[in-house]
């Protein structure tokens, strides 16, 4: 009776569960939705198409890209200089700084100088909010 009290945690996998639990709730519903709709997916090419042709795609792909690259680049880089999150803002300023100026439509010194300041200082403040407020180490 004493084993119902207890609740025993593994660390080292305990973070994969929640993950774990919410892409299953989301393949469900998708296959729900795919099951539900198909006739109206499957005559929607025309639609896409359209869709596709007008879209900008360097910045979706460009977008895209640098998230990928982002978070390829945060762990290995966050490695170099453990538990201390310059991994993290090593990263996060470059990747601001790209986005802002590939979703820029003018970019001359006025508009570029304001970016490149946010660009430093929002990784800088996310970076201490979360070292000294929450105390949870950033990659």
């Amino acid at each position: 009776m004493s084993s119902l009290t207890h609740v025993t945690i593994n660390f080292e996998t305990s973070h994969l569960v929640f993950p774990g639990v919410i892409g299953a709730i989301l393949a469900i519903l998708g296959l729900a939705i795919v099951v539900t709709r198909r006739r109206s997916i499957a005559g929607s090419g025309a639609y896409w198409r359209g869709i596709v042709s007008q879209m900008d795609k360097i910045r979706f792909f460009g977008a895209i890209g640098l998230c990928f690259i982002y978070f390829a680049l945060l762990e290995p880089v966050g490695e170099l200089m453990p538990n201390t999150g310059f991994g993290f803002l090593a990263c996060s300023i470059p990747f601001v700084l790209l986005t802002s100026l590939l979703f820029m439509h003018q970019r001359n010194l006025r508009t570029v100088l304001p970016v490149v300041m946010m660009a430093a200082i929002a990784p800088v403040l996310t970076w201490w909010l979360f070292n000294d407020v929450f105390f949870l180490s950033l990659p």
